[in-house]
Protein backbone atom coordinates (compact mmCIF):
# COMPACT_ATOMS: atom_id res chain seq x y z
CA UNK A 1 0.00 0.00 0.00
CA UNK A 2 1.29 3.48 -1.22
CA UNK A 3 1.95 6.45 1.68
CA UNK A 4 -0.76 8.01 0.70
CA UNK A 5 -3.55 5.28 0.82
CA UNK A 6 -2.43 4.53 3.93
CA UNK A 7 -3.12 7.53 5.56
CA UNK A 8 -6.25 8.35 3.71
CA UNK A 9 -7.70 4.87 5.13
CA UNK A 10 -9.61 5.03 8.63
CA UNK A 11 -8.87 1.80 10.07
CA UNK A 12 -9.81 2.27 13.25
CA UNK A 13 -13.34 2.93 11.16
CA UNK A 14 -13.09 -0.25 9.36
CA UNK A 15 -12.75 -2.40 12.55
CA UNK A 16 -15.37 -0.21 14.18
CA UNK A 17 -13.06 0.62 16.87
CA UNK A 18 -12.14 3.82 18.78
CA UNK A 19 -8.37 4.84 18.24
CA UNK A 20 -7.91 4.60 21.71
CA UNK A 21 -9.33 1.25 21.42
CA UNK A 22 -6.72 -1.57 23.43
CA UNK A 23 -5.46 -4.57 21.32
CA UNK A 24 -7.72 -6.95 23.17
CA UNK A 25 -10.50 -4.45 22.07
CA UNK A 26 -9.14 -4.54 17.92
CA UNK A 27 -8.68 -8.71 18.20
CA UNK A 28 -12.62 -9.02 19.37
CA UNK A 29 -13.93 -6.72 16.77
CA UNK A 30 -11.70 -8.28 14.33
CA UNK A 31 -12.35 -11.70 14.63
CA UNK A 32 -16.24 -11.31 14.51
CA UNK A 33 -16.20 -8.58 11.28
CA UNK A 34 -13.94 -11.66 10.01
CA UNK A 35 -16.07 -14.00 11.24
CA UNK A 36 -19.25 -12.43 9.67
CA UNK A 37 -17.72 -11.58 6.09
CA UNK A 38 -15.54 -14.49 4.96
CA UNK A 39 -16.10 -15.49 2.07
CA UNK A 40 -16.34 -19.04 2.39
CA UNK A 41 -19.68 -17.84 4.79
CA UNK A 42 -20.73 -15.48 1.67
CA UNK A 43 -20.00 -17.44 -1.51
CA UNK A 44 -20.55 -14.84 -4.29
CA UNK A 45 -21.07 -11.75 -2.23
CA UNK A 46 -18.48 -9.36 -3.32
CA UNK A 47 -19.40 -6.73 -0.91
CA UNK A 48 -18.83 -9.20 2.04
CA UNK A 49 -15.77 -10.47 0.47
CA UNK A 50 -13.98 -6.71 0.09
CA UNK A 51 -14.87 -6.14 3.63
CA UNK A 52 -12.75 -9.08 4.78
CA UNK A 53 -10.17 -7.62 2.86
CA UNK A 54 -10.56 -4.34 4.18
CA UNK A 55 -11.26 -5.65 7.83
CA UNK A 56 -8.03 -7.79 7.61
CA UNK A 57 -5.75 -4.58 6.16
CA UNK A 58 -6.73 -2.67 9.52
CA UNK A 59 -6.32 -5.52 11.64
CA UNK A 60 -2.46 -6.42 9.99
CA UNK A 61 -1.25 -2.09 10.95
CA UNK A 62 -3.62 -1.89 14.46
CA UNK A 63 -2.87 -5.37 15.85
CA UNK A 64 1.26 -4.60 15.10
CA UNK A 65 2.17 -2.11 17.89
CA UNK A 66 4.84 -0.39 15.73
CA UNK A 67 2.55 -0.07 12.53
CA UNK A 68 0.19 1.14 14.30
CA UNK A 69 2.23 3.47 15.77
CA UNK A 70 3.49 4.48 12.75
CA UNK A 71 0.01 4.86 11.22
CA UNK A 72 -1.22 7.09 14.07
CA UNK A 73 1.90 9.45 13.77
CA UNK A 74 0.92 9.44 9.78
CA UNK A 75 -2.65 10.49 10.11
CA UNK A 76 -1.57 13.07 12.50
CA UNK A 77 0.88 14.79 10.64
CA UNK A 78 -0.83 14.50 7.19
CA UNK A 79 -4.85 14.47 7.85
CA UNK A 80 -4.82 17.47 10.06
CA UNK A 81 -5.23 15.82 13.06
CA UNK A 82 -4.02 17.31 16.54
CA UNK A 83 -2.01 20.77 16.71
CA UNK A 84 1.63 21.24 14.09
CA UNK A 85 -0.03 18.88 11.60
CA UNK A 86 0.85 19.94 8.30
CA UNK A 87 -2.56 19.35 6.71
CA UNK A 88 -5.30 21.83 5.44
CA UNK A 89 -4.76 24.05 9.00
CA UNK A 90 -0.98 24.57 7.71
CA UNK A 91 1.31 25.26 10.49
CA UNK A 92 -0.61 27.16 12.84
CA UNK A 93 0.76 29.86 15.34
CA UNK A 94 4.21 29.97 15.54
CA UNK A 95 5.13 30.67 19.45
CA UNK A 96 9.08 31.19 20.74
CA UNK A 97 10.43 28.53 18.26
CA UNK A 98 7.51 26.86 18.60
CA UNK A 99 4.90 26.04 16.24
CA UNK A 100 1.60 24.30 17.30
CA UNK A 101 3.00 22.79 20.24
CA UNK A 102 5.69 21.14 18.00
CA UNK A 103 9.51 22.50 18.92
CA UNK A 104 10.79 22.31 15.36
CA UNK A 105 14.37 23.12 16.63
CA UNK A 106 13.47 19.42 17.93
CA UNK A 107 11.57 17.95 14.61
CA UNK A 108 14.35 19.49 12.11
CA UNK A 109 16.99 18.37 14.49
CA UNK A 110 18.66 20.96 16.18
CA UNK A 111 21.31 22.59 14.52
CA UNK A 112 20.35 21.87 10.58
CA UNK A 113 20.04 23.95 8.18
CA UNK A 114 16.78 25.39 6.39
CA UNK A 115 18.51 23.72 3.27
CA UNK A 116 19.55 20.16 5.21
CA UNK A 117 15.84 20.28 7.53
CA UNK A 118 14.06 18.35 5.00
CA UNK A 119 16.70 15.36 5.16
CA UNK A 120 16.65 15.33 8.90
CA UNK A 121 14.58 15.58 11.94
CA UNK A 122 10.87 15.78 10.36
CA UNK A 123 12.53 13.75 7.38
CA UNK A 124 13.70 11.29 9.42
CA UNK A 125 10.61 10.59 10.57
CA UNK A 126 8.82 10.64 7.53
CA UNK A 127 11.12 8.21 6.59
CA UNK A 128 10.52 5.76 9.45
CA UNK A 129 6.78 6.18 8.70
CA UNK A 130 6.92 4.95 5.08
CA UNK A 131 9.80 2.46 5.16
CA UNK A 132 12.22 5.54 3.51
CA UNK A 133 15.05 7.54 5.26
CA UNK A 134 14.28 11.58 3.90
CA UNK A 135 15.64 12.01 -0.01
CA UNK A 136 17.50 8.47 0.65
CA UNK A 137 16.85 5.34 -1.19
CA UNK A 138 13.16 4.00 -1.37
CA UNK A 139 12.00 0.94 0.38
CA UNK A 140 8.56 0.18 -0.06
CA UNK A 141 8.56 -3.35 0.86
CA UNK A 142 5.97 -4.52 3.28
CA UNK A 143 5.41 -7.87 5.29
CA UNK A 144 1.94 -9.39 4.73
CA UNK A 145 -0.65 -9.21 7.23
CA UNK A 146 -1.61 -12.64 9.36
CA UNK A 147 -4.64 -13.96 8.66
CA UNK A 148 -6.97 -16.13 10.82
CA UNK A 149 -9.29 -18.80 10.13
CA UNK A 150 -11.06 -21.66 12.85
CA UNK A 151 -11.69 -25.55 11.77
CA UNK A 152 -13.55 -27.63 13.65
CA UNK A 153 -12.26 -31.27 14.74
CA UNK A 154 -13.37 -34.52 16.46
CA UNK A 155 -12.10 -34.95 20.43
CA UNK A 156 -10.63 -38.59 19.10
CA UNK A 157 -8.74 -36.13 16.51
CA UNK A 158 -7.23 -33.73 19.28
CA UNK A 159 -6.40 -36.92 21.02
CA UNK A 160 -4.14 -38.60 18.40
CA UNK A 161 -3.62 -35.97 15.37
CA UNK A 162 -4.73 -35.36 12.11
CA UNK A 163 -3.97 -34.35 8.85
CA UNK A 164 -6.88 -31.92 7.40
CA UNK A 165 -7.26 -30.12 4.25
CA UNK A 166 -8.35 -26.34 4.72
CA UNK A 167 -9.89 -23.99 2.22
CA UNK A 168 -9.31 -20.60 2.06
CA UNK A 169 -10.25 -17.48 0.27
CA UNK A 170 -7.81 -14.81 0.37
CA UNK A 171 -5.41 -12.70 -1.29
CA UNK A 172 -2.41 -13.64 -2.72
CA UNK A 173 0.48 -12.60 -5.11
CA UNK A 174 -1.12 -12.04 -8.59
CA UNK A 175 -0.28 -14.92 -10.81
CA UNK A 176 -0.66 -12.63 -14.02
CA UNK A 177 1.96 -9.72 -12.81
CA UNK A 178 3.62 -11.67 -10.69
CA UNK A 179 2.98 -8.66 -8.36
CA UNK A 180 4.49 -5.75 -9.90
CA UNK A 181 0.78 -4.84 -10.56
CA UNK A 182 2.40 -4.35 -14.37
CA UNK A 183 0.22 -5.90 -17.72
CA UNK A 184 2.60 -8.44 -19.05
CA UNK A 185 4.93 -7.35 -21.29
CA UNK A 186 5.44 -4.22 -19.73
CA UNK A 187 7.32 -2.68 -16.21
CA UNK A 188 6.36 -0.39 -13.51
CA UNK A 189 8.72 2.78 -14.02
CA UNK A 190 10.40 5.16 -11.51
CA UNK A 191 8.58 8.04 -11.04
CA UNK A 192 10.29 11.02 -12.43
CA UNK A 193 9.28 13.57 -10.01
CA UNK A 194 11.08 11.56 -6.53
CA UNK A 195 13.61 9.51 -8.65
CA UNK A 196 11.86 6.58 -7.03
CA UNK A 197 12.11 8.11 -3.33
CA UNK A 198 8.42 8.14 -3.36
CA UNK A 199 8.61 11.37 -1.37
CA UNK A 200 9.35 14.59 -1.79
CA UNK A 201 11.24 17.75 -0.18
CA UNK A 202 8.87 21.26 -0.35
CA UNK A 203 9.60 24.64 1.03
CA UNK A 204 7.68 26.71 3.24
CA UNK A 205 8.95 30.00 3.96
CA UNK A 206 12.18 29.09 6.01
CA UNK A 207 11.26 25.57 6.59
CA UNK A 208 11.68 22.79 4.34
CA UNK A 209 10.11 19.15 4.98
CA UNK A 210 9.00 16.02 3.40
CA UNK A 211 5.90 14.44 1.96
CA UNK A 212 4.48 11.31 0.18
CA UNK A 213 5.20 12.53 -3.72
CA UNK A 214 2.02 12.90 -5.56
CA UNK A 215 2.72 11.91 -8.25
CA UNK A 216 3.28 8.20 -7.84
CA UNK A 217 1.32 8.35 -4.20
CA UNK A 218 4.06 7.61 -2.43
CA UNK A 219 5.09 4.22 -4.50
CA UNK A 220 8.14 5.82 -5.75
CA UNK A 221 6.96 3.95 -9.56
CA UNK A 222 4.20 4.63 -12.08
CA UNK A 223 2.09 1.68 -14.23
CA UNK A 224 1.77 2.60 -17.11
CA UNK A 225 -0.49 -0.43 -17.98
CA UNK A 226 -2.00 -1.72 -14.80
CA UNK A 227 -2.38 -5.42 -14.84
CA UNK A 228 -5.61 -6.50 -15.99
CA UNK A 229 -6.05 -9.14 -12.79
CA UNK A 230 -5.25 -7.44 -10.28
CA UNK A 231 -6.32 -3.67 -11.50
CA UNK A 232 -2.37 -2.85 -10.66
CA UNK A 233 -2.74 -3.72 -6.75
CA UNK A 234 -0.29 -7.00 -7.45
CA UNK A 235 -2.32 -8.61 -5.18
CA UNK A 236 -5.71 -10.76 -6.42
CA UNK A 237 -8.48 -12.95 -4.38
CA UNK A 238 -8.17 -16.56 -4.85
CA UNK A 239 -9.47 -19.81 -3.58
CA UNK A 240 -6.06 -22.36 -2.28
CA UNK A 241 -6.77 -25.83 -0.67
CA UNK A 242 -3.95 -26.03 2.46
CA UNK A 243 -2.78 -28.81 4.09
CA UNK A 244 -3.16 -28.32 8.18
CA UNK A 245 -1.28 -30.58 10.52
CA UNK A 246 -2.96 -31.01 14.11
CA UNK A 247 -0.36 -32.27 16.28
CA UNK A 248 -1.47 -34.52 19.13
CA UNK A 249 -2.87 -33.03 22.18
CA UNK A 250 -3.73 -29.78 20.68
CA UNK A 251 -6.74 -28.13 23.09
CA UNK A 252 -9.93 -25.96 22.27
CA UNK A 253 -9.44 -22.70 21.24
CA UNK A 254 -5.85 -23.57 20.39
CA UNK A 255 -4.47 -21.78 17.43
CA UNK A 256 -2.12 -23.25 15.22
CA UNK A 257 0.52 -21.13 12.96
CA UNK A 258 1.60 -22.10 9.19
CA UNK A 259 4.32 -19.71 8.78
CA UNK A 260 3.89 -17.13 5.74
CA UNK A 261 0.82 -18.61 4.53
CA UNK A 262 -1.12 -15.38 5.04
CA UNK A 263 -1.32 -12.52 2.76
CA UNK A 264 1.09 -11.77 0.46
CA UNK A 265 4.19 -9.48 1.54
CA UNK A 266 4.55 -6.37 -1.18
CA UNK A 267 7.85 -5.00 -2.81
CA UNK A 268 9.67 -8.56 -1.84
CA UNK A 269 8.54 -8.86 1.47
CA UNK A 270 7.92 -12.06 3.05
CA UNK A 271 3.95 -13.07 3.56
CA UNK A 272 2.17 -12.75 6.93
CA UNK A 273 1.22 -15.86 8.75
CA UNK A 274 -1.55 -17.63 8.87
CA UNK A 275 -3.40 -18.79 12.23
CA UNK A 276 -5.71 -21.49 12.54
CA UNK A 277 -7.99 -21.57 15.59
CA UNK A 278 -8.88 -25.28 16.65
CA UNK A 279 -12.40 -25.68 17.93
CA UNK A 280 -12.61 -29.54 19.62
CA UNK A 281 -15.91 -31.54 19.63
CA UNK A 282 -16.91 -32.72 22.76
CA UNK A 283 -17.13 -36.99 23.31
CA UNK A 284 -20.07 -38.36 25.28
CA UNK A 285 -18.00 -40.57 27.63
CA UNK A 286 -14.45 -39.21 27.56
CA UNK A 287 -13.16 -36.03 28.99
CA UNK A 288 -9.39 -34.31 29.73
CA UNK A 289 -7.64 -33.23 32.39
CA UNK A 290 -4.20 -31.50 30.72
CA UNK A 291 -2.52 -34.55 29.46
CA UNK A 292 -4.69 -37.36 31.10
CA UNK A 293 -7.99 -38.60 29.51
CA UNK A 294 -10.90 -38.96 32.08
CA UNK A 295 -13.90 -41.69 31.94
CA UNK A 296 -16.71 -42.38 34.39
CA UNK A 297 -17.53 -46.04 34.72
CA UNK A 298 -20.68 -47.29 36.17
CA UNK A 299 -20.79 -50.35 38.63
CA UNK A 300 -22.27 -52.24 40.88
CA UNK A 301 -22.09 -52.59 44.37
CA UNK A 302 -20.94 -56.14 44.41
CA UNK A 303 -18.05 -54.98 42.22
CA UNK A 304 -16.44 -52.86 44.52
CA UNK A 305 -17.40 -54.91 47.56
CA UNK A 306 -15.98 -57.79 46.68
CA UNK A 307 -13.29 -57.01 44.36
CA UNK A 308 -13.66 -57.80 40.60
CA UNK A 309 -11.73 -56.46 37.16
CA UNK A 310 -13.69 -54.50 35.17
CA UNK A 311 -13.34 -53.89 30.98
CA UNK A 312 -12.63 -50.42 30.03
CA UNK A 313 -12.84 -48.48 26.77
CA UNK A 314 -9.98 -46.58 25.64
CA UNK A 315 -10.04 -44.03 22.17
CA UNK A 316 -7.75 -47.11 20.24
CA UNK A 317 -9.30 -50.04 21.88
CA UNK A 318 -10.43 -51.47 25.82
CA UNK A 319 -8.75 -52.37 28.45
CA UNK A 320 -9.00 -54.67 31.70
CA UNK A 321 -8.94 -53.10 35.40
CA UNK A 322 -8.63 -54.59 38.65
CA UNK A 323 -10.83 -53.39 41.06
CA UNK A 324 -9.79 -53.77 44.67
CA UNK A 325 -12.18 -55.19 47.29
CA UNK A 326 -13.74 -52.82 49.17
CA UNK A 327 -12.91 -50.12 46.58
CA UNK A 328 -15.63 -46.90 47.22
CA UNK A 329 -17.51 -45.48 45.41
CA UNK A 330 -16.14 -42.14 43.30
CA UNK A 331 -12.13 -43.68 43.77
CA UNK A 332 -10.12 -42.50 40.82
CA UNK A 333 -8.20 -45.36 39.21
CA UNK A 334 -4.94 -45.00 36.80
CA UNK A 335 -4.30 -46.61 33.78
CA UNK A 336 -0.63 -45.48 32.57
CA UNK A 337 0.14 -44.89 29.35
CA UNK A 338 -3.51 -44.62 28.01
CA UNK A 339 -3.83 -40.93 27.69
CA UNK A 340 -2.82 -38.01 25.54
CA UNK A 341 0.56 -37.97 23.98
CA UNK A 342 3.13 -35.24 25.10
CA UNK A 343 5.61 -33.66 23.03
CA UNK A 344 8.62 -35.40 25.13
CA UNK A 345 7.47 -38.79 23.48
CA UNK A 346 5.72 -39.82 26.38
CA UNK A 347 1.67 -40.44 27.51
CA UNK A 348 -0.62 -39.10 29.61
CA UNK A 349 -2.85 -41.57 31.56
CA UNK A 350 -6.26 -42.36 31.54
CA UNK A 351 -8.40 -41.79 35.38
CA UNK A 352 -11.44 -43.96 35.37
CA UNK A 353 -13.46 -43.35 38.19
CA UNK A 354 -16.08 -45.98 39.59
CA UNK A 355 -19.50 -44.62 40.06
CA UNK A 356 -21.95 -46.96 41.78
CA UNK A 357 -25.10 -47.43 39.98
CA UNK A 358 -28.14 -48.61 41.92
CA UNK A 359 -30.71 -50.34 39.77
CA UNK A 360 -34.50 -48.80 39.86
CA UNK A 361 -36.27 -52.46 40.21
CA UNK A 362 -35.67 -55.56 41.74
CA UNK A 363 -36.97 -59.27 41.28
CA UNK A 364 -38.04 -61.61 44.35
CA UNK A 365 -34.76 -62.92 44.98
CA UNK A 366 -32.25 -60.05 44.19
CA UNK A 367 -34.58 -58.15 47.21
CA UNK A 368 -34.41 -61.17 49.41
CA UNK A 369 -30.77 -61.23 49.11
CA UNK A 370 -30.33 -57.38 49.98
CA UNK A 371 -32.25 -58.21 52.82
CA UNK A 372 -30.23 -60.46 54.17
CA UNK A 373 -27.15 -58.70 53.10
CA UNK A 374 -28.69 -56.14 55.57
CA UNK A 375 -29.61 -57.96 58.69
CA UNK A 376 -25.82 -59.38 57.85
CA UNK A 377 -24.14 -55.81 58.38
CA UNK A 378 -26.59 -54.32 61.12
CA UNK A 379 -24.20 -53.43 63.36
CA UNK A 380 -21.86 -51.72 60.99
CA UNK A 381 -23.07 -47.99 61.10
CA UNK A 382 -21.98 -46.27 57.48
CA UNK A 383 -22.45 -42.87 58.84
CA UNK A 384 -20.88 -42.85 62.36
CA UNK A 385 -20.19 -38.73 62.11
CA UNK A 386 -23.77 -37.90 61.23
CA UNK A 387 -25.27 -40.26 63.44
CA UNK A 388 -23.31 -39.18 66.31
CA UNK A 389 -24.55 -35.50 65.57
CA UNK A 390 -27.82 -36.51 65.60
CA UNK A 391 -27.51 -38.39 68.99
CA UNK A 392 -26.46 -35.01 70.76
CA UNK A 393 -29.12 -32.82 69.31
CA UNK A 394 -31.61 -35.45 70.98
Amino acid sequence: MSAREWIDKDFYRELGVSSDASQDEIKKAYRKLARDNHPDANPGNDAAENKFKAVSEAYGVLSDPEKRKEYDQARHMFAGGGSGGFGQGGFGESRGGTMGGFDFNDLFGGGQSSQTAGFGGLGDMLGNLFGKRGGGAASRSQRGADVETEVRIDFADSVQGATLPLRLSSPVTCDVCRGDGAKPGTSPRTCPTCSGAGIVNRNQGAFAFSEPCGDCRGNGTIIDSPCPECRGEGISSRTRTLTVRVPPGVEDQQRIRLPEQGEPGRGGARAGDLYVKVHVAGHKLFGRNGDDLTITVPVEFTELALGSTITVPTLESKISLKVPAGTQSGRVLRARGRGIHKRDGTQGDLLVTVEVTVPTKTDDKARQALQNYAEAVAKHDPRPEINKLLAERG
